[in-house]
């Protein structure tokens, strides 16, 4: 498994070159793609048509992001350490470790700490090509920390902090002492409905729905992913 730490990051880091092409529409067939073609019975992943039913990529995309995925880390998984790896590399000029847990866990639906193909491929589906309503709770979900199914100031503040930290000098306005809570204490404004210090996931999705500067705001992060 250690052997496979180094190819897992070129892997994965091919599968978001993938992704990439795929959200800007260049993703064509071409000479490698029709290797991949050939070779399709060694490395098909087990369900392709049952994946190709539950998201919104076609089997060609399924196939193409699964090469990446596969054959540069034969374990067919993405551990957290792997993970936060590659995703530092987005952002050189700060700390994006704690913002990558959170995201790995929000991946890592089955919570045994690993993500397979399926996970993965699950996820971007909604983050890429979900309706809005699918892309609110999937946002809802990564803030809830501890799954309880609400978002409480404590989460929301841990949510907040990593996010400066991972933008590090190009954060604006520049972090001080109060300027997460200010964030936090604008959320719950918003939010937090019945002022009961927590907000439910239907307060969450309503309250995005209904304010024009919160679904802006959504484009951060759909960024930072």
């Amino acid at each position: 498994m250690a052997g496979c730490t180094s190819r897992c990051r070129q892997g994965v880091l091919k599968l978001i070159q993938s992704l990439q092409r795929l959200v800007s529409g260049t993703l064509t067939k071409d000479k490698a793609d029709d290797e991949l073609e050939m070779t399709t019975v060694c490395h098909r992943p087990e369900g392709l048509d049952q994946l190709e039913a539950q998201t919104n990529f076609t089997k060609q995309e399924l196939q193409i992001l699964y090469r990446g995925f596969k054959n540069e880390c034969p374990s067919g998984v993405v551990n957290e350490e792997t993970f936060k790896h590659i995703y530092a590399q987005f952002f050189p000029h700060g700390d994006a470790s704690m913002y990558a847990h959170y995201l790995f866990n929000a991946f890592d639906t089955t919570n045994n700490g690993s993500i397979k193909f399926k996970d993965f491929v699950m996820g971007l589906s909604i983050l890429l090509r979900g309706t809005l309503r699918e892309k609110l709770e999937w946002t809802f979900h990564l803030y809830d920390i501890n799954r309880d199914g609400y978002i409480n100031r404590d989460e929301m503040t841990e949510i907040v902090r990593a996010i400066y930290d991972m933008m590090g000098k190009y954060t604006y306005p520049a972090l001080k002492g109060d300027v997460p809570q200010q964030h936090v204490d604008a959320f719950f404004q918003k939010m937090d409905k019945n002022k009961d210090g927590v907000v439910t996931l239907e307060e969450f999705v309503i309250a995005c729905q209904e304010d024009e500067t919160m679904m802006r705001s959504m484009q951060l992060f759909e960024n930072v992913m």
